[in-house]
């Protein structure tokens, strides 16, 4: 287990990320990953954290829609992203080693680049995309995923480019997400050891109330709007991106 010490931080921030996700439909890594890390998290395990805190999350939202879950549709993108998880893992192994200003200036820049891509990028739903758009989307989300633990946005923004249903979308989403968490999971405990145990084991102590909390955000998205909520989401995660990449310069290292 964690020492007590940094039990609150990872309660509150896991609640902000778990609450956004509910309610503005996305953002749970780009919201997480970098506020663990600035509360003296290491990436790997603020990874293990937000894994083992969305797995009840996605589990539930697989069985809600599980006569919408298609395992034909799911099974090349989901290769994809699952070869391109190690390569983001190992490559994460060197990260590691970097000073930690220059990590949370990583971790800044690619929150800021995903969220910009998410402002800028609006593509018109279609029947179907050309293979090439999917070897990019997943095998990106893989990698991302194994790096930083951010490999949902580029998911989306394929999904978004298709004309599904509301049910059809969240089914293809919860169950890509469910599939390639306990790969993760393993594949940081191979490369970190037990060193990601205490953090994973704190979080599956706090899944029941984050799961109160995911019903709350799902509550009050409907009731604020999700179209607003994103447009606030999209401006916090700006200014944490850019809070990261300009960390050294915040703190008087530059």
């Amino acid at each position: 287990m964690l020492p007590w010490e940094m039990l609150p931080p990872l309660m509150l921030i896991l609640t902000l990320g778990i609450f956004v996700q509910a309610s503005a439909g996305f953002a749970a890594g780009l919201l997480t990953i970098p506020l663990l890390l600035w509360s003296g998290y290491g990436i790997p395990e603020a990874q293990a954290a937000l894994l083992v805190a969305t797995i009840p999350q996605n589990l539930i939202g697989v069985w809600a829609f599980r006569e919408h879950v298609l395992p034909r549709e799911l099974a090349f993108p989901a290769s994809l992203r699952l070869a391109a998880l190690p390569l983001g893992a190992y490559l994460l192994v060197s990260l590691e080693s970097l000073p930690k200003s220059q990590i949370h200036q990583v971790v800044g820049a690619v929150v800021f680049l995903v969220t910009l891509g998410i402002i800028v990028m609006r593509p018109q739903p279609r029947h179907s995309l050309p293979i090439g758009w999917a070897w990019l989307a997943f095998s990106s989300s893989g990698f991302l995923q194994g790096l930083v633990g951010m490999g949902g946005p580029m998911m989306v923004l394929w999904i978004q480019a298709h004309d599904w249903d509301t049910k059809k979308t969240r089914a293809f989403l919860f169950a890509m997400y469910l599939v390639s968490m306990l790969p993760a999971l393993l594949i940081l405990w191979l490369l970190f050891g037990n060193r990601i145990l205490a953090a994973g084991l704190s979080t599956l102590l706090l899944v029941p109330w984050l799961l109160a909390v995911t019903w709350a955000g799902l509550h009050v998205g409907t009731w604020l709007g999700r179209a607003r909520l994103r447009t606030l989401t999209l401006g916090m995660l700006l200014l944490i991106g850019l809070a990261g990449v300009c960390s050294p310069w915040l703190k008087g290292e530059g």
